[in-house]
């Protein structure tokens, strides 16, 4: 999907105005095929305004009061996995495109993770399944929503068609 982001802002007499209007690209990874992760707008502190519209800071999940919006693509039939991270250059894309998500996937259990952040999700297009602890599962269908409170959890889409979710991720501090 073409994603596009339009940001507003004041200009100096304090009027409201377009002051960005641009495709972004997604971020895909060569093991895993389809996926796509759209980076949008974030900080790594609480936002400010006007803001200065700086790029998303590198690493994918936010510092604590910092936040991440954007959306990821679930391909058909898939279960997100890192069995296959086994050589150095994998890694190294990974870690070069997706700061910090290597950090938070569990090898042993494929596409578990667990973040220091609330996460609002909300399916746009196509149906997914969302796991939890104990193997608990739920489906989800466009226009679903969930509030993740930073618990374990993995996606999988198990349906023939891609998974579109927009996501705004707000760091938390774990007690």
């Amino acid at each position: 999907m073409e994603i596009r982001c339009i940001v507003t802002g004041p200009n100096d007499s304090g009027k409201s105005v377009f002051v960005r209007d641009t495709p972004v690209k997604p971020v895909t990874l060569a093991l895993f095929p389809g996926y796509e992760f759209h980076r949008l707008w974030g900080s790594d502190s609480a936002p400010e305004l006007p803001s200065d519209g700086t790029p998303v800071p590198p690493r994918y999940f936010p510092a604590i009061h910092g936040f991440r919006f954007g959306f990821f693509t679930i391909p058909p039939d898939t279960t997100t996995r890192i069995d296959r991270l086994n050589t150095a250059s994998a890694i190294e894309e990974i870690q070069q495109k997706l700061p910090g998500m290597l950090d938070v996937l569990e090898r042993d259990h494929p596409g578990m993770h667990t973040t220091d952040t609330v996460d609002f999700d909300v399916v746009v297009s196509g149906e997914v399944v969302l796991e939890l602890d104990d193997g608990a599962e739920v489906l989800l269908k466009a226009g679903d929503c969930v509030v993740q409170n930073g618990t374990r959890h993995a996606w999988h889409n198990r349906s023939s068609a891609n998974c579109l979710i927009a996501v705004t991720l707000l760091g938390a501090q774990r007690k």
